[in-house]
């Protein structure tokens, strides 16, 4: 079976005025669908074909520029859009409350250094909350399309939130001014999402 564009589960205008349509649009039908497509080739006629996306990150050949690339870049994204959510987003509770506070402090802490991740990634790349088994939480940053599923990157650990700090992500609305849309970010996320990963995770 070949890897499908997910779909998203609000209309590309729904996180407006933080995130807007435009960008939504480009940036999901244009760009991660040409993730989708160009990994979808890479692993057509491999040992990879028919495996899970988990499975190919987590035994990733890092030399393999085309799978590491746009199997990041499929992954990251899939992940990007599940955080998000226009309405029901719930708020930071329970155990990933009580992880992130063991870990930082406080929400505020941790929002300071996810942002700080996010805003002083060099180039393009990602800012993620990483949980290890047993459930400590860690923030990292990747460079480009790589993720904390890869061997031998950054915090390792299974990612649960990720933020995208390529320039198409944000650039048509908020042109250089990256830490205005971190910030916007952060009145868009899914707690809900999160912590379901979270408890699935740790």
């Amino acid at each position: 079976m070949a890897f499908e564009l997910p779909k998203l589960g609000y209309a590309y205008d729904a996180l407006e005025p933080h995130i807007d349509a435009r960008t939504m649009e480009i940036h999901h039908s244009k760009h991660h669908q040409g993730y989708t497509n160009n990994l979808n080739n890479a692993i057509a006629g491999t040992e990879l074909e028919g495996k899970s996306i988990n499975d190919i990150l987590g035994n990733l050949d890092m030399n393999n520029g085309a799978v590491r690339n746009n199997g990041g870049g499929f992954y990251n994204h899939s992940l990007f859009w599940e955080v998000m959510n226009p309405e029901d987003r719930g708020y930071l509770s329970g155990d990933l409350k009580d992880a992130i506070e063991a870990a930082y402090g406080s929400k505020d802490e941790f929002i300071a250094a996810f942002s700080k991740a996010a805003a002083t990634q060099f180039g393009s790349g990602w800012a993620w909350l990483c949980v290890h088994k047993g459930g400590k939480v860690e923030v990292c940053s990747t460079p480009n399309q790589d993720n904390p599923l890869m061997p031998g990157v950054t915090c390792g650990g299974t990612p649960i939130l990720g933020l995208d700090v390529w320039e198409h992500a944000y650039y048509l609305n908020y042109q250089n001014r990256r830490p205005d849309y971190i910030k916007a970010f952060f009145n868009v996320v899914n707690w809900n999402e999160v912590e379901k990963r979270y408890a699935e995770a740790k």
